[in-house]
């Protein structure tokens, strides 16, 4: 840090996002006060699927960026005891054979823990699949962050090392001139050298505050949750159209696929149809009871990249809103705090300005 006043920030958002970067930043030494009108973990945090992964069809670029924020995990698992992580491994028989091998080729080629894998071995992987596929996919270090608990952890953590928390409706923005100096919380207005908005779903209203257009999707996503039960998976599953794993507590989510499915017209009808292709895909389920499901809406860009960076023609805003937040929450807040902080931009970021939008 360059001055030795403190940076006062704002966070806005207590998701896995929010969580990170208000951490990363306390850390270094910047005045922390996140803000969120849900409390620690979020409103997408809560929902999502929880897989830590370089996997699918990404560019090479974006591949990078994901395996570098794997290894930040580690790092932040180190640095917060505690951190309600599993290196399971990932099971992927979801795309067609030849699919299947392509992505494979790809991926291996540019490093990452690859093993094709016949029947015998997926059933030694994970042996209550009654039908093993013939040919699959594995990737060992492949992991889930139990995405509520971790966010609560990291935000637990920052308040230790000095962060503030607040619940409350962010309303707006404020302004002088062209620079962001504060939020208006519940009518009362913080000042700040910084707005970080990290609000998910909830970004582009805030960010519209200052005149700033967010392109986001929020297409919704339907997840089962079984009640806890016994251990029948070790780690994540991707079969066609059902997507598993086994939470920390025993419960068996699933997803028509990782970011969950479209509820369609029904979701309570097509939770139960999904629940049931659960208990047909696993061994000894006759227990296996339905509990709930979610809807959740993910904020997705509409290219499908996050968008971490500061805003076009407004200072003093950063924005960091991105579908893969599990995955690259570590990443993302180390690599913010220091652009934030320190001016420096992490090259691995540099596809994701919000420049790439601009008319």
């Amino acid at each position: 840090m360059e001055s030795s006043v403190a940076k006062e920030i704002i966070v806005i958002g207590a998701g896995i996002i929010g969580a990170s970067v208000a951490w990363h930043l306390t850390k270094a030494g910047a005045r922390v006060t996140v803000v969120s009108e849900s409390g620690a973990g979020g409103v997408a945090t809560p929902n999502s699927f929880a897989w830590i992964n370089a996997s699918w069809g990404n560019p090479e670029t974006y591949f990078r960026l994901r395996v570098r924020a794997m290894a930040e995990w580690k790092r932040l698992a180190k640095d917060v005891p505690g951190l309600p992580l599993a290196w399971c491994g990932g099971l992927c028989f979801d795309l067609p054979p030849d699919r299947l091998e392509a992505y494979a080729a790809e991926h291996s080629s540019w490093g990452y823990g690859i093993e094709r894998v016949d029947a015998k071995r997926a059933g030694e992987i994970e042996p209550n699949l009654i039908e093993p596929p013939a040919f699959a996919v594995y990737v060992a270090e492949e992991g889930v962050a139990e995405p509520v608990a971790t966010a609560k952890a990291l935000l637990a953590d920052a308040e230790r090392l000095g962060a503030r928390v607040m619940v409350g409706a962010v309303d707006r923005l404020t302004l002088s001139g062209s620079k962001v100096t504060g939020v208006v919380v519940s009518g009362e207005t913080i000042g700040a050298d910084e707005v970080v908005v990290a609000a998910g779903t909830g970004a582009p209203a805030i960010a519209a505050t200052t005149g700033i257009k967010l392109p986001l999707d929020m297409p919704p996503g339907l997840i089962v949750h079984s009640r806890p039960y016994r251990k029948l998976l070790n780690g994540l599953v991707h079969a066609e159209r059902l997507h598993m794993r086994q939470t920390a507590e025993g419960r068996i989510i699933a997803g028509s696929d990782f970011a969950g499915g479209d509820p369609g017209e029904n979701p309570a009808a097509a939770a139960h149809e999904l629940f049931a292709a659960a208990k047909a895909a696993l061994r000894d389920t006759d227990g296996l009871e339905f509990d709930f499901h979610t809807v959740g809406y993910r904020p997705n860009p509409v290219d499908g990249f996050p968008i971490i960076g500061r805003a076009d023609g407004v200072a003093g805003l950063y924005i960091a809103v991105m579908h893969s937040g599990i995955t690259l929450a570590p990443a993302v807040g180390l690599f913010a705090t220091r652009e934030i902080l320190d001016a420096e931009r992490d090259t691995l970021l540099s596809p994701y300005g919000m420049e790439r939008f601009a008319p």
